[in-house]
């Protein structure tokens, strides 16, 4: 269920070089919108919609945050936005994390690489206290949303790969030394495939369940045209997921992304 109609931006800050965040007023968005979803927007001068995933989700007063970064023409004019315009919305899209209730002792883990850490964010907030996020960047000017994590309670561990803050190297090297450590119910993670590919090798030589959320190029975003077409498992059976309408969140299980039902895998 989505919907698709005009809202106005009620704020819009650079929080990076070129990387922005946007606020946008759409309470029947935000009553329905789930971590892990994203809103499809329609710019002017656009055939197609840009996917850009929830951040967060303001149920009280009725907002969605938004936080993209320029890659080409269309986020280009997205950044152009101003408070009190108006955005095109075909939202909330896709199938969001499940992030099921975690024992008292147990903590979430969530990985985040680059532009791939925004839609962890809300996630993160359902468990506050008890979340763990691991920040992978290219270098220090690079680091964004590091004290939102902290605001809503997360422990936070930046990596960079200059090194120029926290931890020099990947992500994935302190994901493992705090799955070594124990006390860990369930890890989320999104970023470049890479990334994603090695985290989910890790998790599961842990034994401890992971959700992954997919980046890919989309045209429709509602699974018509198939152009975010990936390689999946559905029921023991191979096929060519939608990341759009079967993810952008997947489970993980012997290697393979698995198309997640509404208890997870």
């Amino acid at each position: 269920m989505y919907k698709c109609g005009s809202y106005p931006v009620t704020d819009k800050t650079a929080i990076s070089g070129g990387i922005f965040s946007a606020n946008i007023l759409c309470p029947d968005i935000a009553a329905m919108a789930k971590p892990g979803q994203f809103a499809h927007i329609k710019l002017e001068g656009f055939t197609l919609r840009r996917p850009i995933s929830i951040c967060g989700i303001d149920r009280v007063n009725g907002t969605i945050r938004i936080v993209f970064e320029v890659r080409g023409a269309g986020t280009a004019k997205l950044s152009h936005i101003n408070t009190g315009d108006n955005l095109d919305l075909l939202a909330p899209l896709g199938n969001g994390f499940t992030l099921p209730e975690l024992a008292e002792n147990e903590r979430a883990i969530f990985v985040g690489g680059g532009i791939g850490v925004p839609p962890l964010l809300a996630a993160a907030a359902v468990y506050r206290e008890q979340a763990t996020a691991i920040l992978g960047f290219r270098s220090y000017d690079k680091i964004i949303l590091a004290n939102d994590f902290r605001s809503i309670g997360a422990e936070v561990f930046t990596c960079t790969d200059d090194g120029s803050v926290g931890m020099k190297g990947q992500v994935t090297v302190q994901l493992k030394d705090l799955l070594q450590k124990g006390g860990v119910g369930r890890v989320f993670a999104c970023g470049p495939l890479a990334m994603l590919t090695t985290v989910s090798q890790i998790t599961e030589s842990f034994g401890v369940p992971t959700e992954v959320s997919l980046e890919e190029r989309m045209g429709c975003g509602v699974g018509a045209c198939a152009v975010c077409a990936c390689k999946a498992n559905k029921d023991g059976k191979a096929f060519m997921a939608r990341v759009c309408k079967d993810g952008p969140v997947f489970g993980v299980k012997n290697g393979e992304f698995v198309a997640l039902d509404k208890e997870g895998v």
